[in-house]
């Protein structure tokens, strides 16, 4: 061994790899590497326009979704999702009442039939009436006026699914059968 140590592996003589010349690598092959770096910088140029134009539609899309609102996206978006709660309960709200008309809606008068008309020749006008009030189901009453010189008398009978038990006057079934038509 002659002043440089020998590598446990090696076996002959130590042979030193020629160095690399990097100009030389460079120089030779200049213009296909300046052909791949234009190519590379268009198709990189390609994708900023892309990009940029994707960013305007998404932009335009985030300013659709929040309406023009001012702030950041999370804020816009919750209050819109405190909106939507507040609707829901409102919802809520109005189904519940809306179950407790249709329950009670059947059993408020609904049809209404009025007659007037003249029961004595003595008097003028027809200021007599009978009205009928009836529900869906043809319950309810007649409600009679009978108007005289001497004074007003008023009668009321019950209806049940559009016949009363006592006896009608030909004006009192003909406000039933109007309230029923």
């Amino acid at each position: 061994m002659t002043g440089k140590r020998r590598l446990l592996d090696s076996v002959g003589p130590h042979l030193e790899d020629p160095p690399i010349d990097p100009n030389a690598a460079v120089g030779s092959n200049i213009g296909p590497i300046v052909l791949a770096l234009v190519v590379v910088v268009i198709a990189l140029a390609v994708v900023v326009v892309a990009l940029a134009r994707r960013i305007r539609g998404l932009d335009a899309r985030l300013r659709l979704l929040t309406r023009g609102d001012e702030g950041d996206l999370e804020d816009v978006l919750g209050a819109h999702l405190d909106r939507v709660h507040t609707l829901g309960r409102e919802v809520e709200r109005l189904i519940a009442r809306t179950g407790r008309l249709e329950s009670t809606a059947p059993r408020a008068f609904q049809r209404v039939g009025l007659i007037r008309f003249n029961p004595f020749e003595d008097t003028g006008g027809n200021q007599s009436f009978a009205l009928a009030l009836l529900d869906a189901e043809g319950n309810g009453w007649v409600l009679s006026s009978l108007h005289a010189r001497s004074g007003t008398r008023v009668y009321a009978k019950a209806v049940r699914e559009g016949r009363s038990d006592g006896a009608l006057s030909d004006e009192e079934t003909a406000a039933i059968k109007q309230a029923t038509a």
